[in-house]
């Protein structure tokens, strides 16, 4: 009778650390799978992140701004051509009060243009808006702009007196049928007060395509 008792007691011990054992093996098996899944979820959300930045690349949503004014859209043509050379965003100038045919004709001592040269208090242009979303993120900034008696299209002030450019650089284009780029680009350096700005570049009205590429190629951005 004892043998058959101690021979129940080991069979009843062998069992029981079968069943310890087959237990800790489904746990280890439980754990290796969670991390597996763990590392898939991980690798997913990696693949995830990097599609969502070459999708944000192929858009444009760089860090390259295009903002203009374009009184009759010879300097919209050309801030076109600069978006798709640099894969920048595109930022239009809108004044509140848009300026019509008749306002532009400076020939007319009585135009709106005509107007506002004379008397500085009246070019304060309140524009739609002045700052673009996510302008901090912003490295490189284009400001374009019509030449107006010498000068940046006023239009423009209102944009570089409503932001802070430090830490960007700072690069003006101009349109014109004859005038040059003047000191328009170091009149508005010294409006922003901040900001490395380059030396800017004007195009005549209906500038060539090619011509705006070679420049923008040129600037190694």
């Amino acid at each position: 009778m004892k043998m058959k008792k101690l021979i129940s007691v080991m069979l009843t011990g062998v069992m029981a650390m079968g069943l310890l054992a087959g237990c800790g093996s489904s746990s280890e098996s439980a754990e290796e799978d969670s991390s597996e899944q763990a590392a898939q979820e991980e690798t997913q959300d990696d693949t995830e992140e990097t599609a969502e930045g070459a999708s944000d690349a192929a858009s444009g949503s760089g860090n390259v701004l295009i903002a203009y004014y374009s009184a009759t859209g010879n300097t919209e043509e050309v801030a076109n051509v600069i978006a798709d050379a640099t894969g920048g965003d595109l930022f239009e100038l809108e004044p509140v009060e848009p300026y019509t045919d008749d306002d532009l004709n400076w020939t007319d001592d009585n135009s709106r243009v005509s107007q506002e040269h004379e008397d500085e208090s009246l070019r304060d242009v309140e524009l739609v808006s002045a700052t673009p979303e996510n302008w901090d993120s912003y490295d490189t900034v284009f400001i374009g702009y019509p030449i107006w008696w010498g000068i940046a299209a006023w239009p423009v002030d209102s944009f570089v007196e409503s932001n802070d450019f430090t830490g960007k650089t700072v690069i003006p284009f101009a349109t014109s049928a004859s005038s040059g780029m003047g000191e328009s680009g170091q009149l508005l350096e010294e409006m922003a007060g901040t900001g490395d700005w380059q030396e800017g570049q004007r195009f005549r009205s209906g500038a060539d395509e090619a011509d705006v590429q070679e420049w923008v190629n040129g600037l190694g951005l």
